[in-house]
């Protein structure tokens, strides 16, 4: 489980990452991302939740879906004060699509494409690609970041085991 961004592959291949890495114990970056009814949504959106940020490079590739799947059935069994927000730079209508066809409904899904801020400030922006890496951020109810995993190869899962054990501890 890598806490850097510096090496990070999509199947073997080097990628460029821009932005800074998060770091654990530090106040979340702030973000603006727009939800599947075009609304701008912000941290303070989330405040007093436990909020997972799951970065994906675009939910209409097999691993991105798996990754939400596998969070939308984790979510049932979580309490009402944690937020799992899929974070990707698909339109709105294509996540909210995506959603209604696989039958999401725990985890929310949020669209950087508008505002593009995201991939910066939390350091899984791939320029040369436009999309955002694979990544995972676990926000306390104060708004401190008390888990990253930076996923070292984009094509793969993050260990899904560390990020729900972050979850429960922070509630």
């Amino acid at each position: 489980m890598a806490k850097s961004n510096e090496k990070i592959t999509m199947k073997g291949n080097p990628l460029t990452v821009e932005g800074r890495c998060v770091e654990e114990g530090a106040p979340a970056p702030a973000f603006k991302l727009t939800a599947a009814d075009l609304s701008d949504v912000t941290n303070a959106t989330y405040a007093g939740k436990v909020l997972v940020l799951v970065s994906i490079p675009s939910i209409d590739t097999p691993v991105c879906a798996i990754e939400t799947k596998k969070f939308n059935q984790e979510a049932v069994a979580l309490s009402q004060d944690v937020v799992i927000a899929s974070v990707s730079r698909d339109l709105p209508f294509a996540l909210k699509r995506w959603c209604a066809a696989e039958g999401v409904d725990r985890v929310v899904t949020l669209s950087d494409h508008k505002h593009r801020g995201f991939g910066k400030e939390y350091g899984v922006e791939l320029p040369e690609l436009g999309l955002l890496a694979r990544a995972l951020f676990v926000v306390d109810k104060s708004g401190k970041v008390v888990h990253v995993e930076y996923v070292s190869e984009v094509a793969e899962e993050p260990d899904y085991a560390a990020a729900l054990s972050a979850i429960k501890d922070s509630l």
